[in-house]
């Protein structure tokens, strides 16, 4: 816990009652040291319920994603975003990941910016991206070493996805249900092995390594249903996917067991193993542990290596 719950009750006051001063007193805009990814559980998290927040530190997921934009009613959203800065100011380094989804750029967003540059989150998700001017704008406003994330959710962003290389991206969100949406798609289709879905999936996985950026498997919205949940995760697993995000704390926990899967010490075995090879000129070999080793075995064993470090 941040506060203690007497403090827990005096943040939600603040946030139902619109109090400012509340706020705005305790305040105190510094540096905070940030913290870089990759991670695989996402967990969404309320920026307008006090009791939520004041967990941050206890969370089992890799990162938080303190929501100011969809779920987030417009009569809180001011209080909303002085609450995240709070316990932004005040959360302990042991924290999760920690990432603002801010509003969309013309709805807010951008004044969003450059309040919580002050107080230094891990990272800044932008919302209804479109174009790569979206990621340009957000970027001249977000101030270094904060990163940049993007939910690609429109449909103007799916199909440029790969055009939207920026080096400040360092995460994409699939937003599926509001892609499906605004390309007209009935939200039916969304079943494993749907042929649409499978698309989807493929392209925002491929063009996201593409450029270099953590792709971020959708939402499962039902919440209750955590057999689905598991058989989409391991669905997407076996696609490639390290990363997805959650509503819940139990779906936290299922996408740390089947999306953290990443075999550490068969990767460090395969990279030390070929690069003594190499060293010898041999680049292709039959080795007794796991079979025949190549140059894109070893290039596998890189990526994994390189997205579990922390």
């Amino acid at each position: 816990m941040i506060f203690d719950a007497k403090m827990v009750e005096s943040i939600q006051k603040a946030i139902d009652e619109g109090d400012r001063e509340f706020f705005l007193k305790r305040l105190r805009p510094r540096a905070r040291k940030v913290k870089k990814g990759p991670f695989s559980s996402a967990l969404m998290v309320s920026a307008h319920r006090a009791k939520h927040l004041n967990k941050l530190d206890e969370l089992e997921a890799d990162a938080a994603i303190i929501n100011l934009e969809d779920g987030v009613a417009p009569r809180y959203k001011q209080m909303a975003l002085l609450a995240a800065a709070l316990f932004i100011q005040e959360a302990p380094q042991k924290t999760p990941f920690l990432i603002v989804r801010i509003n969309p750029l013309d709805q807010g967003g951008d004044s969003e910016i450059t309040f919580l540059n002050d107080f230094y989150p891990d990272a800044i998700r932008v919302p209804k991206v479109r174009s790569l001017d979206d990621l340009q704008r957000a970027s001249d406003l977000l101030v270094s070493p904060i990163a940049l994330h993007a939910s690609i959710e429109t449909k103007e962003a799916f199909v440029d996805l790969g055009k939207l290389k920026h080096k400040r991206v360092e995460a994409f969100y699939l937003g599926i249900l509001d892609l499906l949406a605004d390309l007209g798609i009935p939200q039916k289709v969304l079943k494993i092995k749907n042929p649409t879905v499978d698309y989807i999936l493929s392209h925002f996985l491929i063009h996201s390594h593409a450029l270099g950026v953590l792709p971020v498997s959708f939402v499962y919205q039902d919440y209750e249903d955590l057999e689905e949940f598991e058989e989409w995760c391991r669905y997407e697993a076996d696609m490639g996917y390290s990363a997805k995000g959650c509503i819940s704390p139990k779906q936290v926990q299922i996408v740390n067991r089947i999306l953290k899967r990443l075999d550490i010490q068969r990767a460090l075995y395969i990279k030390n193993r070929f690069e003594q090879m190499a060293a010898q000129g041999i680049t292709g070999f039959e080795d007794e542990r796991y079979g025949f080793i190549d140059e894109p075995i070893y290039k596998d064993a890189l990526n994994i290596l390189s997205n579990s470090a922390h």
